[in-house]
Order: C-alpha cells, then sequence, then structure tokens
C-alpha cells in the first residue's frame, strides 16, 4: 500500500508466536469509535486504506464554531462529520455537557452497543469506566472563568457549568447512566492518553479490581485547543481533528463475548525533552521492547504498527526512531492516522487503536493470527506502547 496512511508494506514472518496464555490475557470484546471519518471502526479503516476522509469531509478553515466575540486561527479543522449527540444519548441532560463528555459517553455508548448483549445488571457492580484526557473540556474550562471576569459581581457563573470543567466528568457520567460501580478513573495523559487508560484497565481486570472495564479517551475541536496548537507551531496545512474511541476489555478466562483482539502488553514512559530527541526515541524503544517480551513476540511477528506522536514538528521522525530501533530493522506496514484525521491529542492514541482494529477488519486474513503494535510520543517526553493479536478466527 502506498497511500498517505498506509506505508512501508513487507513480506513478515508467519511463524507461530509463543504468545500468553488465556488465563493471563485481556481480551477487547467491543469498542466504540467516532473521528473525523465518521462513527465506526470500518469507515475509519477505510479511510485509512484509502489516505482520504469520505467524500465531502475535507474539514473547514471558516470562523464558523467560535464563540461570539472571538476568531478562530486559520487552521483546517476536522470535526465528527453529522455528529447529532441526541441520536446516541437521547434528548435529557445535554445541554450542561461539554463536548469533550458528549464525546467520551458517545463512544462508550457505541462501544456497550457492539456487545452481543448489554451486561447484566449483577455484573455493573464489577464494570468500570477508565477515560483519558489532557485537561478535560478547554472550551469548557475557558468560558467557564471567562465568566468570573466578564459577570457581574459577586461573580456569577453558572453553578451547572463548573462539573463540566472536571477532569473526570465524563468518566463519572457513564457511570451513573449505565449503572456502573466499578473502578472509575480518570488520566490525564496527553497525547498518550488512551495507551494509559488501556494499561490502567488492563491492570484492573489482570489484578482482580473489574471484571469488565471500559477504556479510551476523547478530544473536543474548541477555539480555545486551535488557538493553542497554532501558538505551539503546528505546521503549516495540518489539520487538528477531534473524536473518541473506547474499548471493552474483560479477562479471557471469563469473556462471554466475541474476542476483537487480544492485549498482551501495554507499556509507558517518559523521558526529559531536554535530554534531547535521542532520549526520547530511547524511552520509546524500550516500551516497545517490554511489550514484545511481555508478549513472547519477536520484531519480524509484528506485521502493523499504528504510529502517532504529536503533529509539532520533529517528533514523527522521534517516534519513527525508537520503534526502528526496537523492532531490530524489520520494516512492518505503518498506519498513520494523524494523516488522515489531524492533530487529535489526547484521542490521538485511542485513535489509532482504534483504526488498527479497522485496519485488520478491512483486510481479513482467515486462518492466521496477526500480531500489532500501537505507538505513541507526546511533546512532553511521554512514550507508549500496546502489543495486541488478531486472533485466527476474527474476520
Amino acid at each position: 500500500m502506498t497511500d498517505a496512511a498506509v506505508t512501508d508494506t513487507v513480506t513478515t514472518d508467519t511463524a507461530p508466536a509463543t504468545h500468553r496464555t488465556a488465563s493471563t490475557a485481556v481480551i477487547i470484546t467491543g469498542y466504540g469509535v467516532l473521528s473525523p471519518a465518521g462513527i465506526g471502526g470500518k469507515v475509519l479503516g477505510e479511510a485509512l486504506r484509502t489516505g482520504t476522509l469520505p467524500s465531502g469531509e475535507s474539514g473547514t478553515t471558516e470562523p464558523g464554531g467560535a464563540p461570539p466575540g472571538e476568531a478562530l486561527p486559520p487552521l483546517r479543522r476536522l470535526p465528527v462529520p453529522d455528529f447529532d449527540p441526541r441520536e446516541h444519548l437521547g434528548h435529557k441532560g445535554l445541554s450542561s455537557l461539554s463536548r469533550t463528555a458528549v464525546l467520551g459517553m458517545t463512544a462508550c455508548e457505541l462501544a456497550l452497543r457492539s456487545l452481543p448483549e448489554p451486561v447484566p445488571e449483577e455484573q455493573r457492580s464489577t464494570t468500570g469506566v477508565v477515560l483519558g484526557t489532557s485537561t478535560g473540556s478547554a472550551r469548557a474550562i475557558g468560558e467557564f472563568f471567562r465568566d468570573t471576569y466578564e459577570q457581574e459581581r459577586p461573580y456569577l457563573v453558572s453553578p451547572a457549568l463548573f462539573p463540566g470543567i472536571l477532569l473526570n466528568h465524563a468518566a463519572g457520567q457513564v457511570a451513573m447512566r449505565h449503572g456502573f460501580t466499578g473502578v472509575n478513573a480518570s488520566l490525564a495523559g496527553g497525547r498518550i492518553s488512551g495507551l494509559s487508560a488501556l494499561r490502567y484497565a488492563r491492570n484492573a481486570v489482570l489484578t482482580g479490581q473489574a471484571g469488565r472495564v471500559l477504556a479510551g479517551s476523547m478530544e473536543e475541536l474548541s477555539p480555545q485547543g486551535a488557538w493553542a496548537w497554532h501558538r505551539a507551531g503546528l505546521p503549516a496545512g495540518h489539520p487538528v481533528g477531534e473524536g473518541g474511541a473506547v474499548f471493552v476489555l474483560e479477562r479471557g478466562t471469563t469473556a462471554a463475548h466475541r474476542t476483537v483482539a487480544e492485549l498482551h502488553a501495554c507499556e509507558t514512559g517518559f523521558a526529559p525533552p531536554e535530554d534531547g530527541p535521542a532520549a526520547v526515541a530511547e524511552a520509546l524503544a524500550r516500551c516497545v521492547t517490554d511489550a514484545l517480551a511481555a508478549g513472547g513476540v519477536t520484531p519480524d511477528q509484528v506485521e502493523v504498527v499504528s504510529a502517532g506522536a504529536t503533529a509539532l514538528r520533529g517528533w514523527s521522525a522521534v517516534e519513527a526512531r525508537g520503534r526502528g530501533r526496537a523492532l531490530d530493522g524489520c520494516r512492518p506496514v505503518v498506519l498513520r492516522a494523524q494523516d488522515v484525521l489531524g492533530e487529535t491529542h489526547s484521542a490521538g492514541a485511542a485513535l489509532q487503536l482504534a483504526a488498527l482494529l479497522g485496519f485488520w477488519e478491512q483486510e481479513a486474513v482467515p486462518g492466521r493470527a496477526r500480531w500489532g503494535l500501537v505507538t505513541a510520543v507526546g511533546a512532553d517526553g511521554s512514550v507508549a506502547a500496546a502489543l495486541l493479536r488478531r486472533p485466527p478466527a476474527v474476520s
């Protein structure tokens, strides 16, 4: 494949891997995703296959969407197309929710609907929610605190809007909506938020703290976020996007649903950016090496990598350097979701994983298992890698 989103196709070793047994495997039994490509993993996989968004979804640089009195930077923006939260969440209670919360809640709703049957009532006490973000809703925070300067004394802000500026707003809303009283956590991890949430959820399942966890991350498109990227030096012509992806994780020995993929390892790390690009690349290489070792997989067995680094200049090269070092010269297929979806920051790593699953759905090879990696690098020096296996039965 030679398009912008899928590159570096090579012949790979098809020898069976010595991977973890079912007793230690965490499996993905369902997932939900919404992105600038649309809703669902198949449309995302198709967008990566072609290297373009669906017809008519090329984004905009028009000034619409900014609050009164504000302007938007000259960046192309890629919202989730034709997204009406009421179609997924109903009409009640949406007015006080931030777009970040709505995206996270919708991704969870889609993930739950992808399961063959609803979560049984008796299992809701052991079902948890773990969502990754950076600050929560940048727009909600900005507008709330702007009101403290603009409104009449004594600084009349709407108390109904205050919950929307909290980091755990989306995860709490999902838990209350569905009666999930298991582990509930919100992680601020920037570019690697999705994989940080996945690692947290995986550990909760393996240690018996939860029987099932919804894990993922989301990012809204807002004037505040767009200006932040513009002033941080986002390369000219690179768009900003939004979206979210959530995955249902269960232990392999107890899962009653179909297996979408097996999650064999999820590693995170860090290197101070002031130590230079080489130090960050080495930190990523250690994450990838540790993930491969945990799964009992050799570099030549990895057939596809869903790669992602912050869109700021130079970081994609850092990610490629660290990945290449760990894979010891092997050159798998590389998926580049960001080339199609734009800079989605907190949602980036989760969308990369959804892109990998969508890619597997697009080009399934019956009778063969396949190994894949997801790698992520942030401008703050944070790095992460996840190792997944598509079992032969998935097509």
